[in-house]
């Protein structure tokens, strides 16, 4: 197969699997609102995580070592991306816990679970979970995990064996990044009081001021319009590019997603 063949076909299948992906979000918006129109709204025990967080149990990687999130103090020093070595000011704890154990995690809730390598080789060097709306960092850009899903490396985690879910992030004295198994992430931007600990935060520096800088540039495309838009954007890439780098970075992630669920296949006998 010539160089030109293998990029044309390539590119069908990202046309084709763009279209598939246009009408499970239609399709899901219009569920949505059949379902809006005839379901009453319970208020939940706790309220949905707003804040980016990592899960517990994720390495963060130190100036001795990696630590698990929730082993980390203040004062521990990190290697960042624009600020070298930094120490930790402040860590959050965020619960989120089952109103009713006998249900699934709303999808909301759910961690992202971005697989071994679903990056690039041994990145991350072993499964990473985040909330959906914690950013990574990629090609210079900021992104929210939740808008890189991709069916195969990088899904939402149901979590059904637990009933509560513990996040942390890390707060340095200005946003950067960090290494949580190997990925660049950004640390913690604002504080909320959502966090279990705020008032640890509070007694310790007050009210957070006036909002710091993102140490990058953050893009997203937000919601399901938006996500629909990116996709009718990568549909047409092949004789129309007009893609943009969320939509590319989204796009190569999902073909690498696709080609190592086909090498992790077993061979035909």
């Amino acid at each position: 197969m010539t160089d030109d063949v293998a990029n044309f076909s390539g590119e069908a299948q990202r046309t084709r699997r763009n279209i598939i992906r246009m009408g499970a979000i239609l399709a899901s918006a219009a569920f949505a609102r059949v379902a809006s129109a005839n379901t009453t709204v319970l208020p939940t025990a706790r309220p949905l995580p707003t804040t980016k967080c990592l899960l517990s149990g994720t390495k963060i990687e130190t100036a001795e070592g990696e630590r698990k999130v929730e082993d980390l103090a203040i004062g521990y020093r990190l290697p960042t991306m624009f600020g070298g070595m930094r120490p930790i000011q402040w860590i959050g704890r965020y619960r989120l816990k089952k109103t009713d154990p006998s249900k699934p995690w709303a999808k909301d809730a759910m961690p992202v679970r971005i697989a071994r390598s679903a990056l690039g080789p041994d990145v991350p060097r072993a499964d990473l979970y985040v909330t959906g709306g914690h950013a990574l960092f990629i090609d210079g850009l900021l992104i929210p995990a939740g808008n890189l899903i991709n069916g195969a490396t990088i899904t939402r985690h149901e979590a059904r064996e637990y009933d509560e879910l513990e996040f942390f992030h890390v707060k340095l004295e200005g946003h950067d990044v960090i290494y949580a198994e190997g990925v660049a992430v950004e640390t913690l931007l604002r504080v909320d009081e959502g966090a279990v600990n705020f008032a640890d935060y509070f007694r310790r520096y007050g009210t957070q001021g006036s909002e710091e800088a993102s140490c990058a540039p953050r893009v997203s495309y937000g919601g399901g319009r938006g996500e629909f838009r990116s996709r009718f954007r990568s549909a047409l890439s092949p004789w129309l590019d007009r893609r943009e780098p969320i939509d590319v970075i989204r796009d190569r992630l999902e073909e690498r997603g696709i080609n190592l669920s086909r090498l992790s296949e077993p061979a035909p006998a």
